[in-house]
């Protein structure tokens, strides 16, 4: 195999740039400016997307965009570099927050919420570190930019200031910033310390199997750390700080818990088991397998936990725990239709489940109600809303033809390759069981009417809050008829 074409690039840089200068005009503008301040939210939105959709073409084309910022330590740079499954995260995370923002006008405004350039402005830093980890080009920077992303998420979880709020903060918090300090970082500084003083550990690019150099044992206690170090991918026994973060405004829970603090959870550990260790060193070790049952036991779990959840956003939290464990459970497999599945996922999943919590904050800007129970009749009230919400279970589930559906396929196919049958059928259960906690929401706004028939003043959210979860929803249509440039971005297509 040749090596791919490198250019060097500023574009990397100014894709995670750009929201850091748009908070500069986001803070003049403040409170008492709004238009202006949600103007600034909505060019640098549209900047950053065009920015990193402008590098698909090339990449496609077999090229990888490198831009050098720093020189930390020796041999390990601060160093961007614009890959296929790095540029699918970013140009998913980077579109979705155009989509985003105009949500989170109408949601915002709706309810009347406080603080809202403090909102903005912290939304911006959080999709800029998740632009750093995107297009990260070894593990010393995607560290950096990983707790970037920390510590600029927590005033957006905290954001209601009230005690409900500082509980799921510090919970938030507490768990990332313990699995950091005490799992992953001590992984990192080992690798760094004794494979080549770093230069040949820490970077993504080049033969995989680089922790091929430590004994068995080592391997595996790297695998464990870096697995659970990475806590933001939400696997069990880690993953108490996402139901806890659902305190958080909607617009929060939709992006940063749907798309963008989750998904470079599951990134990061894709960067390590693809890169860092390579599918053939993984395959050899002989406690892995351990980790594909923890990812299997984690889809499972949390999807029986969904079942009994009344709150509609924590139903959706813990639904997104067993989807971050699709995205864990690919990679694991260590097969190329496997990992390459897992990136998929990141993008379908993305869709669909944005599209939910979208809907699940209209409901509560027109209605007031956050409970499933008390959801009986909406559809009626709220055909477009609910009608959205029905597309994204549907694609989160993964039937034909939404986007959800290919991720799923491929990484049963992935299984396959892995003569894990048993996979397999994790799968289909896993499947079974979100229909059970999903559909049952849009039939219960659907055909059951005696709670709401007396609500006659209830009817659809504000026109920045429809039209966005409108579009994403057609989205995970468009994911599915469109689906090859994406498969060949995650390294799976023709």
């Amino acid at each position: 195999m040749t090596d791919p074409l490198i250019i060097e690039d500023i574009r990397p840089f100014l894709a995670f740039l750009v929201p850091l200068v748009g908070v500069f005009g986001i803070a003049w503008a403040g409170d008492g400016r709004e238009n202006l301040r949600e103007t600034f939210t909505f060019i640098a939105a549209v900047l950053q997307a065009t920015i990193v959709l402008s590098m698909v073409p090339t990449v496609l084309g077999g090229a990888i965009f490198e831009y050098h910022v720093w020189q930390i330590f020796t041999n390990v740079p601060l160093l961007l570099r614009v890959d296929g499954p790095g540029l699918l995260f970013a140009s998913v995370a980077s579109v979705l927050w155009i989509a985003t923002t105009l949500y989170a006008i109408g949601y915002m405004r709706g309810l009347h919420e406080h603080a809202q350039t403090r909102f903005y402005s912290y939304f911006a830093i959080s999709l800029s570190a998740t632009m750093g980890v995107a297009f990260s080009a070894n593990l010393l920077t995607i560290y950096f930019f990983y707790e970037m992303l920390s510590v600029s998420t927590f005033p957006l979880v905290t954001h209601m200031q009230d005690k409900e709020a500082r509980t799921g903060g510090r919970t938030y918090l507490g768990y990332l910033l313990f699995t950091s300090l005490c799992l992953l970082l001590p992984a990192l500084s080992w690798c760094y310390v004794w494979l080549d003083g770093g230069q040949v550990t820490m970077d993504f690019l080049g033969d995989t199997g680089k922790v091929g150099a430590f004994g068995p044992t080592a391997q595996i206690i790297l695998l464990l750390l870096f697995t659970f170090g990475f806590a933001k991918a939400g696997i069990m026994p880690f993953h108490s700080w996402l139901p806890g973060a659902m305190v958080a405004p909607t617009p929060v829970s939709a992006l940063l818990h749907a798309v963008a603090v989750v998904k470079v959870g599951v990134f990061c550990l894709y960067r390590v088991y693809a890169d860092l260790f390579g599918f053939d060193v993984l395959r050899s070790l002989s406690g892995e397998h351990w980790m594909i049952v923890i990812a299997c036991v984690t889809i499972l779990i949390s999807s029986l936990i969904a079942l009994s959840q009344d709150n509609l956003k924590r139903r959706l939290a813990f639904s997104t725990i067993g989807q971050l464990g699709y995205v864990a459970l690919g990679v694991t497999l260590a097969t190329e239709k496997g990992a390459g599945g897992s990136v998929l996922h990141i993008a379908m999943h993305a869709c669909g489940k944005i599209t939910l919590f979208f809907c699940a904050g209209a409901i509560f800007v027109a209605t007031g109600k956050k409970y499933v129970s008390e959801l009986r009749g909406l559809g009626r009230k709220m055909p477009i809303t609910m009608g959205a919400f029905m597309i994204g279970s549907l694609s989160v589930i993964g039937l034909p033809p939404l986007g959800g559906f290919v991720s799923k396929w491929y990484l049963a196919l992935g299984a396959l390759d892995r003569d894990a049958l048993w996979v397999v059928v994790v799968l289909l259960v896993s499947s079974l069981l979100n229909v059970f906690y999903l559909l049952p929401v849009a039939v219960t706004a659907f055909f059951r009417t005696e709670e709401t028939d007396k609500d006659s003043g209830i009817k659809e959210a504000p026109w920045p809050c429809v039209v966005p979860l409108a579009l994403t929803a057609l989205g995970c249509f468009v994911l599915f008829f469109l689906s090859g440039p994406l498969l060949r971005l995650a390294g799976i297509g023709e």
